[in-house]
């Protein structure tokens, strides 16, 4: 189903209307504009992930705005004119003040809940950590000890911890 956000036509500012049309592949409901013929294609938005390794520990971060206790992995959404691997490094910096050395993709992960592709990196990090004002707190975990989520990010970490010979462990949603 399209994304309800836009209500107005960008081009012409007329009403948007969800419109059946043939596409390639078929016919395709998505907001449109009978007046100019402006689509909301409603693409997913890519955004980065690394699992950072900081002295043999895995860093998980708690976001400022989460209500709750998660630790997850360092996220952000890729710049224009960047590379997922120079954006990666950059999200990296600026949320822990640590320097991505060597970056290695785990793989690439739909997310569609919040119709996103990520896409996850193992990175070797060092320097010291300073946390932006948009992570609240960082722990540091052993890579056996480290509890996977079962979602997005989630599984990307459970995939780099089976190239390091762990069998991921996943939280058990029920019981939070």
């Amino acid at each position: 189903m399209p994304d309800h956000e836009y209500r107005f036509c960008p081009n012409c500012a007329a009403p948007l209307q969800l419109l059946t049309q043939a596409e390639d592949g078929g016919d395709k409901q998505r907001l449109r504009c009978a007046a100019c013929g402006w689509t909301h294609w409603n693409n997913p938005t890519p955004v980065l992930a690394a699992v950072i390794e900081y002295g043999g520990r895995v860093l998980l971060a708690r976001n400022a705005a989460w209500a709750g206790k998660m630790y997850a992995l360092i996220t952000g959404f890729m710049e224009a004119g960047e590379t997922p691997e120079s954006g990666i490094a950059r999200e990296i910096k600026e949320e822990t003040n640590l320097e991505a050395r060597a970056l290695d993709l785990i793989g690439v992960y739909d997310f569609q809940r919040m119709n996103q592709v990520i896409i996850a990196y193992h990175a070797l990090a060092e320097g010291e950590v300073r946390l932006s004002p948009e992570l609240a707190d960082y722990r540091l975990y052993l890579p056996a000890d480290v509890r996977c989520w079962p979602a997005g990010t989630g599984y990307a970490l459970a995939d780099w911890l089976r190239s390091r010979g762990h069998e991921p462990q996943f939280l058990d949603w029920a019981k939070r």
